[in-house]
């Protein structure tokens, strides 16, 4: 299993290239958006005096998709 999701990363990075598209670079701005959004995510739970471990994983949920639409 773990083979064969290599070869599908290897896959990825080579589709990428052929679209000339950086993937390092691709995956930098991805890892990015990603911290933004969970930092939304903390933050927001602090202003409204929750724990974001406490949360389900449908109000965690919902809350990353609120993050996607603001950032």
């Amino acid at each position: 299993m773990v083979y064969e999701f290599g070869d599908l990363l290897f896959s990825v990075v080579n589709v990428a290239r052929w679209m000339d598209i950086d993937p390092e670079g691709a995956l930098r701005e991805a890892n990015g958006r990603f911290r933004h959004r969970f930092e939304y995510m903390e933050e927001v739970c602090r202003g409204r005096g929750l724990e974001f471990c406490n949360l389900s994983f449908e109000e965690q949920n919902e809350l990353w998709e609120e993050a996607k639409r603001q950032i």
